[in-house]
């Protein structure tokens, strides 16, 4: 995930590298991408130095912060936000505060939504989140539009891109994301039919086994038949140990996860550049999934990657 103010992304910056890897001059390849040649020289030191994992931003957070609100301050913006259900307007003046800062206590503290709280008590809790890992699997496919060789509408344009997409097929994206980590596996399939989805998850299983998650409880999807009566499915469930779940009709916010991921998948990997072709696309898949899973940092997870919290299951991340 790049600095929102950054020139290049990640993959503006492999691909910078590997113009100046291939010999060409750094100064050259800086003007021809509009940044400066200090910029182009950093990111090429970093990418020499700690090889891809140098590309990804890191920390800009002070190490000190002498001007930060005091510990005991913020206690007390959070007792009067859990006691009396007060929001920042009416906290600031009591406190002497701006609202902005008080804003950004609450937000810090997991206290900014009021539907974060049990209204009785104020104790924080979250809605729609299991308390480990492996204790429900959402499950979904995305139906993505194949792009012809050459590039589709986003390369070429819509007119000419319309007219090269005909009788191209579709790829089915089946996605499996872990409810209380958000640990995500993604695969690309010509369909989605019950043999497919089975043995998706058969892998899926394996794929979150392999990074701790030993143990699925339960596996959320919705009304597809493939899941609602096929066999093979069905088998796969029982092998795992783990029983199968519906969301209510018409109802996809039941499982609002993957969806969630799906949108992620399509803004920062399918629709993220316009690619030549859809070998290209698929390529790419795993190092979206990889930089998900590991390195971007995630908003409900108080901006930690989804493997911290299956490294830490107990950790609440606010």
């Amino acid at each position: 995930m790049s600095h929102r103010n950054a020139r290049l992304t990640v993959f503006g910056r492999r691909l910078l590298v590997e113009r100046v890897a291939s010999g060409r001059p750094v100064a050259h390849v800086a003007a021809e991408m509009g940044i400066s040649r200090a910029t182009a020289h950093k990111w090429v030191r970093r990418w020499r130095d700690d090889g891809p994992a140098g590309l990804h931003d890191r920390s800009s957070r002070p190490r000190t912060t002498p001007h930060r609100t005091s510990a005991e301050v913020e206690a007390r913006v959070c007792d009067l936000r859990r006691a009396r259900k007060l929001g920042p307007a009416r906290i600031g003046p009591v406190l002497g505060l701006p609202a902005s800062t008080v804003h950004r206590i609450l937000t810090r503290h997991g206290l900014n939504r009021l539907s974060f709280m049990d209204r009785p008590t104020g104790t924080l809790i979250r809605r729609y989140e299991r308390e480990k890992p492996g204790e429900l699997i959402h499950v979904d496919v995305k139906k993505l539009g194949r792009i012809p060789d050459g590039g589709g509408h986003k390369a070429l344009g819509r007119q000419a891109g319309r007219a090269t997409r005909n009788g191209m097929g579709f790829d089915y994206v089946h996605s499996a994301v872990d409810d209380h980590s958000r640990l995500a596996y993604s695969e690309i399939h010509p369909d989605e039919k019950v043999a497919t989805c089975a043995g998706f998850l058969t892998r899926a299983a394996a794929f979150f086994h392999h990074h701790g998650i030993t143990r699925i409880e339960r596996v959320l999807t919705d009304n597809a038949w493939a899941y609602r009566k096929g066999l093979a499915w069905k088998t796969v469930l029982a092998h795992l140990g783990a029983s199968g779940k519906l969301t209510r009709a018409y109802r996809p916010q039941t499982n609002g996860k993957v969806e969630r991921f799906n949108r992620t998948l399509l803004d920062e990997w399918a629709y993220l550049r316009p690619y030549t072709s859809n070998d290209e696309r698929t390529a790419a898949l795993a190092d979206f999934l990889h930089t998900y899973n590991h390195h971007r940092c995630h908003t409900a997870l108080g901006g930690h990657p989804p493997i911290s919290r299956v490294n830490n299951p107990a950790g609440q991340y606010t």
